[in-house]
């Protein structure tokens, strides 16, 4: 599917999310580093049009022990991006073993969102079936969130239907629990699809106050593998799928999303490219979806 729109005014801005900028890297890896340096991710970024980049946990710490964040922020500025992103933060609820790693990429993620001066800090839950019951998750979720904001930042749940927070509903559920104005929700359209959220519950789940962030991605008709695997092995671009993702851009419009959209590709076929043809048609393939669904949600707004 191609779709195509034009649109008056400025274009939207466009993130490539961590994995889309990362080479030939995986989630789960043993390590989880991208074979690029970051001075060549960032020109690649930047050269191919993006007004965003997100970089990851085992990234980061790459960078702070070896240009520094400060360098990293200045990099990023020459290149003309405007945005940063950082992710990803597990295990901040529990209170085993896990937690010590978990404070350790904490204070990583917190320190780097403070210097790059990223949107948000992403986080998520381990996997497992979906919780029934999101109590557990409150005051941690509501501690970190002030902790975020002390440091300029906030924090964006991200909901998988392979995790303990399993869908977006359920993160927006848990964000409103929290209360807190530095505590909102992430969209990724493979989780919100494979989840088997509709679009009328998205939207109904949504308001302006806990909507962080959204992200682009597509799929084919039928899971390849678990529903993991599926989503680090078998991600499509943007189209090339069978998402409806002109209805998401526009649904997500209308519950009030005007900031930038990430595009987060994670394939075999996406991390085997050239990064410079990668980003290129991840960015290609986005963004008149993009343009589309945002003139759907003004078309809508204007007949009503």
């Amino acid at each position: 599917m191609t779709t195509t729109a034009h649109t008056s005014g400025p274009q939207p801005a466009m993130i490539a999310t961590c994995w889309t900028s990362a080479g030939n890297v995986a989630p789960m890896d043993a390590d989880e580093r991208s074979p690029l340096a970051i001075e060549e991710r960032v020109r690649a970024v930047a050269a191919a049009g993006w007004d965003g980049i997100g970089i990851a946990q085992d990234d980061l710490r790459e960078v702070r022990d070896t240009i520094g964040f400060r360098a990293l922020r200045e990099l990023i500025a020459e290149a003309g991006i405007a945005q940063t992103e950082v992710e990803l933060l597990t295990d901040w609820w529990t209170t085993d073993a896990r937690r010590a790693r978990s404070d350790e990429t904490r204070q990583l993620l917190l320190d780097a969102a403070e210097q790059l001066g990223a949107n948000h800090i992403k986080v998520a839950t381990t996997y497992g079936d979906p919780a029934e019951d999101l109590t557990p998750f409150v005051q941690p979720l509501r501690e970190l969130s002030a902790q975020a904001v002390d440091r300029g930042t906030r924090i964006a749940i991200e909901g998988m239907p392979f995790s303990l927070i399993g869908s977006v509903p359920a993160a927006a559920e848990l964000a409103r629990a929290v209360g807190h104005p530095g505590c909102g929700v992430i969209v990724d359209s493979w989780h919100v699809f494979r989840a088997g959220t509709t679009l009328a519950e998205l939207e109904a789940a949504l308001t302006p106050d806990i909507l962080f962030g959204a992200e682009l991605d597509d799929a084919d008709a039928t899971v390849r593998g678990t529903l993991f695997e599926d989503t680090i092995h078998h991600r499509r671009l943007c189209g090339e799928g069978v998402f409806d993702l002109v209805g998401l851009v526009e649904t997500l419009t209308r519950a009030g999303w005007t900031g930038g959209w990430g595009v987060e590709i994670i394939s075999r076929e996406h991390r085997a490219l050239p990064i410079d043809e990668a980003l290129t048609r991840a960015i290609s393939t986005a963004r008149p979806i993009v343009q589309a669904g945002i003139a759907a949600a003004r078309a809508d707004t204007e007949e009503n």
